[in-house]
């Protein structure tokens, strides 16, 4: 049964507790600096929809400024370091030229 004052949220292998800032994931506790946790919600509020640059900028960092979005890619790697298995994306996905979705993992047919 869930809490339903439980704000957690799940993809996968992945559980982020918003408001402690805290992520499981394969089995390992990880605390999440505020910009982290914020990006990482804001891919999980909108799981299988392909977010561009612009509009992940303008919700985690509060800029219209796109230029360089060198801050938005090193997060980006630092999120897929702690939830990540493997070294491949499973989770957090590139689109060339547009920006980032997370999808849940496609059960391994066998």
């Amino acid at each position: 049964m869930t809490d339903p004052n439980d704000s957690a949220l799940t993809c996968g292998h992945i559980r982020l507790g918003p408001e402690e800032r805290t992520l499981s994931a394969a089995g390992r506790r990880h605390h999440l600096t505020p910009k982290e946790c914020q990006l990482l919600e804001t891919l999980l509020r909108h799981e299988g929809q392909v977010l561009t640059r612009q509009f992940i900028m303008k919700e985690v960092w509060q800029t219209d400024y796109i230029a360089d979005t060198r801050t938005l890619e090193v997060h980006v790697h630092w999120l897929r370091e702690k939830i990540e298995m493997g070294g491949q994306p499973r989770l957090i996905f590139t689109v060339r030229s547009v920006g980032y979705v997370l999808r849940a993992p496609r059960p391994e047919i066998g």
